[in-house]
């Protein structure tokens, strides 16, 4: 059992912030201890990584390769050279698009898409199938974001060339059927790229074992800073790739008609590096597995479950997804009978209550739905039952306070 009110200690901004901050699957909070991972570096080895020979850029090197390193342990990868170091998830998706879809597909593939997508998922691949002529074709969901047989059936076949889908959905929370997913996938030679960016930060993921072939996550949803992100792919698949931006460190040599690449990982990785980012992010998995995703899961599950039952007895309310708690991976997403999404946030900030509205990067999931747009609370394991008892009351009687 986590002792919540020592945890929020560590986060410089909890410790006095007078409201309920329930936004956390847009952004995290982060703990003193990446702050300072990020100070010591700026401090003590800030100097442009992989590009000297004197010993404070050779320390930076080192901070930013460790880091690289920690990555690969955290998500279980054999080799740190598969981790790429991005801006965000979104990113990471878009390079896998522009370099593996583009290089890769043609007119009479398929590309399978989950209609779960966020948009970072989604639109990449609209792209590639607009420019290579392959069809993209969307794996519909279930009310509460499951598939059925027939979809996965119908939606991966012997057309189809890659995979795309998040393990968990921005907007319901669901868990996708990752090694199902996979092995279908697999069995007919299509590639699969996962969106771990909710999931990573609530949950123990090991790329190697889910057999995915990409991984994408950020790092300022699991605690880190803003500006860093990763893909791990497959090395047999990342020597294929062609660099998805040029300059800086990402070539071995240059000549007046062409260039000769980097070995991956740097390959992708052109201009100047966010070492201090890389570190801040191996610093909040440090804290992430110090606190244990066991106790995480079993706080941010007590949370989910609470919330749903308090909104269950609200007249007019009606929340999306599973009915069970344990499928909803710390997202809340509900509607409010005769009041719009954004007037619902509005009313929920003035009782102290910070939460999400609108479509959530999810257009299409959300038109699937029935809806154009919703109200989003979502956990982390730093937030407490008070904090969701009082969205609760504000919720309580907030159609009332509307007039209905």
């Amino acid at each position: 059992m986590l002792d919540v009110q020592k945890i929020r200690q560590d986060f410089p901004l909890l410790r006095d912030y007078g409201e309920a901050y329930l936004d956390n699957a847009a952004t995290a909070q982060r703990p003193q201890c990446v702050l300072d991972a990020i100070c010591d570096f700026y401090c003590n080895s800030n100097a442009n990584p992989l590009r000297g020979f004197y010993p404070l850029s050779l320390a930076a090197t080192e901070a930013y390769e460790n880091s690289r390193a920690r990555v690969a342990r955290f998500i279980g990868a054999t080799n740190p050279s598969e981790v790429i170091f991005t801006r965000n998830a979104s990113e990471s998706l878009n390079l896998v698009a522009y370099t593996y879809g583009l290089s890769t597909l043609k007119a009479g593939d398929e590309v399978a898409v989950s209609i779960l997508e966020h948009h970072s998922n989604l639109l990449p691949w609209q792209m590639v199938c607009k420019k290579t002529g392959a069809t993209l074709r969307y794996l519909d969901c279930e009310p509460d974001g499951s598939f059925s047989e027939q979809t996965l059936d119908e939606g991966i076949n012997g057309k189809t060339k890659l995979v795309a889908v998040t393990h968990v959905s921005n907007v319901l929370g669901c868990v996708s059927p990752v090694e199902e997913i996979v092995e279908r996938a697999h069995r007919v030679g299509a590639v699969v790229v996962l969106d771990g960016a909710q999931s990573v930060p609530h949950m123990p993921v090991n790329a190697t074992k889910l057999g995915v072939d990409f991984l994408a996550f950020s790092g300022h949803k699991l605690l880190g800073p803003m500006g860093i992100g990763v893909l791990w792919g497959k090395m047999e698949l990342l020597e294929q790739m062609p660099p998805f931006l040029t300059g800086g460190e990402m070539i071995e040599s240059v000549t007046r008609t062409g260039a000769t690449y980097a070995e991956v990982p740097h390959k992708f990785e052109a201009g100047t590096v966010n070492a201090a980012g890389a570190v801040g992010l191996a610093a909040a998995i440090d804290y992430l597995e110090k606190i244990g995703f066991t106790d995480m899961m079993a706080q941010e599950e007590l949370l989910v479950a609470r919330a749903m039952e308090g909104i269950a007895k609200i007249p007019g309310i009606q929340v999306l997804g599973s009915k069970d708690p344990r499928n909803h991976t710390g997202i809340v997403n509900f509607l409010v009978d005769g009041v719009h999404p954004h007037d619902v946030a509005e009313i929920l900030e003035s009782d102290g209550v910070n939460v999400r509205s609108g479509h959530h990067c999810a257009q299409p999931l959300l038109q699937h739905l029935g809806c154009r747009a919703s109200t989003r609370a979502s956990f982390l394991f730093y937030n407490t039952t008070d904090e969701v008892d009082r969205l609760v009351e504000s919720l309580s009687t907030l159609r009332g306070r509307m007039g209905l």
